[in-house]
């Protein structure tokens, strides 16, 4: 289980920005990863959100404590649900379709709450394996990549100029440092979600 969540970040990472290096018309700065989901290469975007998913479902047991498996198997929810709901083309991607969508499917709506809950519980799942950090070079990543999906989320929200960008680096950051988590040494005293009752006896 550990491998999967140890995967899950830096997978969802290469795949996502392959894509946007390759994806004729694709703009970061103005388009949000999700986007990558449209057109007639989207089902690689949404495989990419699914397993991203699927592996965080898997490799949340491994981490120790009740509340980082519980935020990040909720993540892991949300982005399955994100890459099966697929957002509405805008912006101008894919090539052809109009900047503003006339109007917004069920879906697209689906797909909003979907990341709401994965960006919440990515984000509380970042603050809690930094406050439960092993070292302080541990905590204080973990606090940025929390802090840095939230504000980009925030900015993205309040149409802050390349917010679609900020808000990518965020996403980035926090779904590394999730799978950093599952590598790195675990404080003294924890044990993996799990794990069963410990024998006490001398």
């Amino acid at each position: 289980m550990r491998i999967a969540l140890a995967v899950a970040g830096p997978l969802w990472t290469a795949v996502s920005l392959a894509q946007v290096a390759t994806r004729d018309g694709f703009d970061l700065t103005r388009h949000p990863l999700s986007l990558l989901s449209t057109g007639s290469l989207g089902w690689l975007q949404i495989t990419n959100f699914v397993v991203a998913g699927l592996l965080l479902l898997v490799g949340a047991g491994s981490l120790a404590g009740r509340w980082a498996p519980r935020l990040i198997r909720a993540a892991g929810v949300g982005m399955i649900a994100a890459g099966l709901l697929v957002m509405d083309p805008g912006g101008g991607f894919p090539v052809g379709h109009p900047a503003v969508p006339a109007s917004m499917s069920w879906h697209a709506i689906g797909h909003m709450v979907a990341g709401t809950l994965a960006f919440t519980t990515l984000i509380a799942a970042c603050y809690v394996l930094a406050r439960r950090a092993a070292g302080r070079a541990e905590a204080v990543a973990g606090a940025v990549a929390g802090t840095a999906l939230l504000a980009g989320w925030l900015w993205a929200m309040t149409g802050g100029t390349a917010g679609t960008l900020t808000l990518a680096v965020g996403a980035i950051a926090a779904m590394l440092n999730v799978s950093w988590s599952a590598v790195r040494p675990a404080p003294a005293g924890t044990r993996p979600a799990f794990a069963g009752p410990v024998d006490t006896a001398c």
